[in-house]
Order: structure tokens, then sequence, then C-alpha cells
């Protein structure tokens, strides 16, 4: 190999609020890293990850990413996690029109519509409304349905979509909103919400929340006596090994998204290697236990990267953007082809409710039958407990 790696530059998020799911997209890679290093690298080359820490601080990205260009000399640039850490990026990457894959974005382009951009995220070409489609699914098919929703949600950008998404589902199965409200990011005690919403006497309590407003609105449902037939919707948090530990039993009947998990239908070549690989690590790196959330999607994102080489036998942005518009790629979390907009051609969100759950021990929730999936239903493992 020559001795000059392939440098793939990129920022994550290491510290602040959404540092848990940014130090396990890091896991993920440096595996992919390790990897694709013992098979020989690419196109006869090492390659070298240049990741740097974005703080959560959306302000900090830009810098980063013209740091990447202009001093780090990178081949390749690709989308951290979360909007946070790729919408900033995007005016340099259009600027100098780079192939950019990134990760767990929602609707990052629907502003920018730029063709050699991709995301990596199960969402589909309508990821607003596919986010929350099968809570609500799953809610009509209840007897008697149910026909009252309150919606309650972080006052940051990130929840305009998936409640917007939520609103456009409850009127297409005939639901109709009775209560809504937002939150401050600064907020720590979530009873005065519950309470609200228990006056609502809504039917279901539809949520959008960050990791840390996810485990305060658990716990105050429970600690409120919360009434409600479906509990739920687009939480950020809960998907995470660490919250799953925190929160044990109370996750019980709970609805919510996840985008993968480890049940029979979704054992997808490699991953589960991956998995174990990962978990193997998990604790001696400071990251997620479990890595079902965040991990796949990481080093997906990246075979993403390495199949589009492979093929043009390139590192030029718009030879690897050409082909990847056009592709089928063999990942960990299956075979995946990009539509309109960079986004999944066939959406793949799972809603999964919480069952069974007896204590906070992390072997529990390496077994199927406690997150348990509802929709889509080709992809289901079990049925909603009411």
């Amino acid at each position: 190999m020559s001795n000059k790696p392939i440098k793939i530059g990129y920022s994550l998020s290491l510290s602040g609020i959404l540092a848990a799911n940014g130090k396990t997209a890091l896991l993920a890679h440096k595996l992919w890293e390790e990897n694709i290093n013992n098979k020989g690298g690419l196109l006869g080359r090492p390659v070298q990850l240049v990741c740097k820490d974005d703080q959560t601080n959306p302000k900090l990205v830009p810098g980063i990413y013209q740091s990447l260009l202009a001093e780090e000399k990178t081949d390749l640039i690709m989308g951290g996690y979360g909007d946070n850490s790729i919408k900033p990026a995007m005016p340099l990457v259009i600027e100098h029109k780079r192939f950019f894959v990134g990760l767990m974005g929602l609707a990052v382009n629907q502003e920018f519509n730029y063709e050699n951009y991709f995301a990596m995220i199960p969402t589909g070409p309508n990821p607003g409304t596919a986010l929350t489609e099968g809570f609500f699914s799953v809610a009509a098919k209840q007897n008697p349905k149910p026909v009252t929703v309150a919606i309650l949600s972080a006052d940051a950008p990130f929840s305009k979509s998936p409640v917007q998404g939520a609103k456009e589902n409850c009127s297409k199965n005939g639901m109709r909103v009775v209560f809504e409200e937002t939150y401050p990011l600064s907020a720590n005690d979530f009873s005065p919400f519950i309470r609200k919403v228990q006056q609502s006497r809504a039917d279901i309590l539809f949520m959008c929340s960050y990791v840390s407003d996810s485990v305060g609105l658990i716990r105050a449902i429970h600690k409120e006596g919360l009434q409600a037939r479906l509990v739920g919707g687009a939480m950020i948090g809960p998907q995470n090994g660490s919250v799953k530990l925190e929160l044990g039993p109370l996750l019980n009947g709970l609805v919510n998204y996840e985008y993968w998990l480890p049940v029979e239908k979704l054992m997808f070549p490699g991953v589960k290697e991956m998995i174990e690989k990962y978990q193997a690590r998990a604790q001696q790196e400071g990251t997620d236990p479990l890595g079902y959330y965040v991990a796949p999607m990481a080093y997906a994102q990246l075979q993403i990267v390495e199949q589009a080489i492979i093929a043009t036998q390139s590192l030029d942005d718009n030879t690897l953007a050409a082909y990847t518009r056009d592709a089928v790629f063999h990942t960990v979390v299956g075979d995946i082809q990009f539509g309109k907009g960079g986004g999944w051609t066939e959406p793949r969100v799972l809603t999964v409710q919480y069952q069974n759950l007896t204590d906070n021990s992390i072997a529990q929730f390496k077994d199927s039958k406690t997150q348990v999936v509802l929709m889509p239903e080709n992809l289901s493992s079990g049925n909603l407990i009411v």
C-alpha cells in the first residue's frame, strides 16, 4: 500500500447534550476503519478518519469543515450525527461541490435540495411523516380507535418536522389534536406539563423530546399517574442503552421509534459481528452499552463511502455522488438505495413497544421479547399490549 492515507474528515458531537450518540457513532466508525485497513485499505491505500468534536454546537461546524478541507487536506468529508452537525456544514459542502453522506439527519436536504447529499437514516423520501407514521397506524388499529391527541414537544428546531408529521398522520387517521404545548430545553420539572395533558383527557400523548427530556418526561408520567391509551412517538433517548438501563421497567408500554434492533428479521449480513465487536469495547470507550440505535447506521454510513470508492476506483466527489444516486448498497442495515433528495427510496422506521421489563439489567434488553417491533408489518416481531 501507498504510505499516504485516504483521509476522510467530519465532525461529531463528542461533548455536549448529544455526546452519547456522537461517541457511539465514533466507535462504530473506528470499527469500520480497522476492518477496512485489515483488508488492505481502499485503492491500495490505508484509510484515516479525521474526526473533530463540534461540542453539540452548530456554530462550530462550518469552521471545522473549513479546517478539514483547507488545513487537514482531507480527500473526502462526510456528515456527523444529526441535524446539529450536518445542516451547518451544508453551505460549505455545496460551495465546494463535495460528496456528502450524513448520519441520521432528519429532513436536512429539504432546504438545500443538494444532489450530492445522501442521508443514512431510514425515514425515506418523506422523513417528517415517516418518523411518526407507525405510531399513529398502531393507534388507529385499536378498538375502539382513539381519536384525541395531546402533543408535547421540546422548543427546538429538531421538533418542527416530527410534530408537523404527527399532525398530518393524526388527520390521515381521523384523529384530532386537543392539546399542544412546547417546553424549554432548560426544563427539568415535567410534572406541570404532564398534569396539563391529563386535564386534556387526550387518548394519546405524542412526545418529541431530547435525551434528558425523555427521561424526565417518562418519570413524570409515572409520578403523575397519567391515564392515556398510547404514549410515546418521537422521543430521542429511549433508544440509547444508557437510558434503557436508567429507566428499566418505567419504559414498559411506551411506543416509540427505533432504527434497528436485534430481532430475527433485521439480522442482516455482518450486523451481528459488528454489534458484538462494538459491545465488547463500549465500556472501555464510554459509549452506549448496547449501540443498537446509532452504531449500525454509523457503520453503514462508511460502507456507503467504501462501496462507492471501490465501484468507481475514484475519490472524485462528482463521480462518487453520481454512482451513489443509482447504486444499491449492501450494508449491515440491509440493502439501501437512495432517491430524490438523498433519502432512502423506501422508509423503514421501526415502531417499537417496550414490554416485559422487570429490572434495570443490560441482559434483558438483548432479549427481543422486551423490544417488540409493531411496524412495519413485514418486520413485526409481536403485538401491542394496551
